[in-house]
């Protein structure tokens, strides 16, 4: 899996908008929305917060990773958000999550939407990382620290 071809500067923001879970989860949808990279908005908001309502996404150390599986994409898609003030996203530790990432697959394939986490999660996993990324002041930039 090659992340600079899934998360490209049209589906990052260093300025996120929003004050609630469900706007910050409406934002991410923007960004793949204006990209092009999904078909139907309705059909990904509603596998989002499905699986949101199973269990939250808001990992911790300010960190979020919405996901879900749909027909609305034919392959994985995924964008980046940064709320610098931080958003309750019911996250394990109790913080606010300042680091979005979302990604919507396709229905019936697994390998990719596993592979994408997990590259994911390892970033996440250093501090130094996730303050790198907040103190991004572009798209350009923030693309560069997780696709290296």
């Amino acid at each position: 899996m090659i992340l600079s071809e899934i998360l490209t500067k049209e589906v990052i923001t260093v300025d996120l908008k929003g004050d609630t879970k469900e706007e910050i989860i409406d934002s991410l949808i923007d960004l793949l929305d204006s990209a092009g990279r999904i078909s139907d908005r309705e059909k990904v908001r509603e596998c989002i917060l499905e699986r949101e309502s199973k269990m939250s996404t808001g990992m911790e150390a300010g960190v979020a990773i919405p996901h879900g599986k749909t027909d609305a994409v034919n392959e994985l898609v995924g964008c980046v958000g940064i709320k610098k003030d931080g958003v309750d996203f019911k996250s394990f530790d109790g913080e606010p999550s300042r680091i979005f990432i979302m990604t919507v697959s396709p229905l019936h394939r697994t390998g990719p939407h596993v592979q994408f986490l997990a590259e994911i999660s390892r970033l996440l996993r250093e501090p130094e990382e996730r303050q790198k990324l907040l103190d991004a002041g572009c798209a350009e930039e923030i693309q560069s620290i997780i696709c290296g």
